[in-house]
């Protein structure tokens, strides 16, 4: 193997193993902010082709530990636990709280959504506006306010709950 292929092999995966690592401990503790969640899956990519790379460029490296009973533990035990994972033996996958409920708001009409936040329709659709988001009908949901100005609901409820979240603000400073 060149001194090329093995000089960038080892940073690439040491690089990914980084990113990978951070996102999905941020992922473990429900700090999925910014875009944590698409770079954690979408780069997780580049962990498996530095890995890849790195084990190719090491290959006799490598099987020097297959005559190792520790190393073989080692890979042996993480065999295991990867098929195990992939079985469904241990159900459905709990989901977020906060997914959920940000799923349900985003197939809510805006008028639902509104009274969670403790507003009116108009207001929103004022605010919204002001942001850039034409509402035609406040009986739509935030998934068809979402699609009808070519954003993602997420996007159109974020920007809801942080107008609401400037609202609330003002209202708690009036007590």
């Amino acid at each position: 193997m060149s001194t090329t292929f093995k000089s960038w092999a080892t940073p690439l995966a040491v690089g990914a193993f980084t990113i990978s690592a951070v996102t999905g401990l941020l992922i473990f503790f429900d700090l999925e902010i910014g875009l944590v969640e698409p770079v954690h899956k979408w780069l997780s990519w580049l962990l498996v082709s530095g890995v890849t790379l790195h084990v190719v460029s090491n290959w006799k490296q490598l099987t020097g530990y297959f005559s190792k009973k520790p190393a073989l533990g080692i890979i042996g035990a993480a065999l295991i636990v990867t098929i195990v994972s992939v079985l469904p033996i241990f159900g459905e996958r709990e989901e977020n709280p906060g997914k959920i409920a940000a799923y349900a708001l985003a197939s809510s009409s805006l008028e639902t959504v509104a009274q969670v936040v403790k507003t009116t329709p108009a207001v929103l659709v004022e605010q919204l506006a002001k942001k850039g988001i034409v509402v035609h009908d406040a009986s739509a949901t935030v998934e068809q306010i979402a699609d009808s100005n070519k954003k993602h609901p997420k996007e159109v409820l974020g920007e809801i709950l942080a107008l609401s979240k400037g609202t609330q603000a003002k209202d708690s400073d009036k007590d």
